[in-house]
């Protein structure tokens, strides 16, 4: 399986624009730029947000995975990730999920989703520090 995206660029750094099409085109001409990377109030996406959108979605499917793979069947699960910058370097991710899981108690959900952290297929490949916290829904 491959998976393709497209980034456009025209300008200089500070002053350019860019646009990003996805392969299935949910995303298609999206706009990022040094703005949207930079400054809180611009309209548009930059690569850590979509980085961390990516982890967030990839570990919550990998929990809901560990939890069908033991029998159980999640009613919801919800998760925040925060990638934290450091100057010009990524720092850090923390992933916080919640979650509302009958038959299974706080401490199982919280081994799970440690396991899930691990083995997420975005945690394996940043090679940058990733913490989690959990929250059974009950």
């Amino acid at each position: 399986m491959e998976r393709t995206a497209k980034a456009h660029w025209s300008g200089t750094i500070k002053e350019g624009t860019g646009e990003l099409t996805t392969q299935s085109e949910i995303l298609n001409k999206t706009n990022y730029s040094f703005k949207t990377r930079l400054e809180e109030d611009k309209k548009g996406t930059n690569p850590e947000e979509l980085l961390v959108a990516a982890h967030s979605a990839c570990f919550t499917m990998a929990v809901s995975f560990a939890l069908t793979e033991k029998g159980l069947n999640p009613t919801s699960l919800d998760t925040e990730a925060t990638l934290t910058m450091e100057g010009l370097a990524i720092a850090g991710i923390h992933l916080s999920i919640s979650g509302a899981v009958p038959g299974i108690s706080a401490d199982e959900f919280e081994i799970i989703t440690k396991g899930a952290k691990k083995n997420c297929l975005f945690s394996k490949v940043l090679n940058i520090p990733i913490s989690s916290k959990a929250h059974l829904i009950a």
